[in-house]
């Protein structure tokens, strides 16, 4: 994790009103995990404890303590997407991932109407049958 990415994000939050959370989000974003280093220099520019800001951090599931390497499809599993059939093409998707793909489980993508949805990086992606959840695994 390089020293001066993490105090320039942390320099560009610092001083905001509710700053953890966006500044969490920064450095995941930026470096693909919140090592126990990030943690502790959050907590001194936020002057919390460290035990506060890893209590953050191991709540949320968007935070990971080490990078992950391999590609992340964002399946979403609430309820809309599953009135829509998202838990009939899942186990295939999943069965395709196995270990080369992250599909991670979330929880409203914001397009309830036009589920099943995931999202791949930036992209979302709706009203997905199986073959095209299947498509985006085998692309990923």
């Amino acid at each position: 994790m390089d020293g001066d990415q993490l105090h320039d994000i942390i320099a560009g939050h610092q001083g905001r009103k509710g700053a953890l959370l966006p500044m969490l989000h920064a450095i995941q974003h930026e470096f693909g995990c919140i090592d126990a280093k990030a943690e502790a220099e959050v907590a001194k520019a936020l002057n919390l404890s460290r035990a506060e800001v890893h209590g953050v951090v191991s709540f949320y599931h968007d935070f990971t303590p080490a990078p992950d390497p391999r590609p992340m499809i964002e399946l979403c599993r609430a309820e809309a997407c599953k009135a829509r059939g998202v838990e009939a093409i899942a186990p295939a998707a999943e069965a395709a991932a196995g270990e080369r793909v992250n599909l991670k489980t979330v929880y409203c993508l914001g397009l309830c109407a036009t589920g099943p949805n995931a999202r791949v990086g930036d992209t979302l992606h709706s009203r997905l049958d199986e073959a095209a959840l299947l498509s985006l695994v085998q692309s990923a």
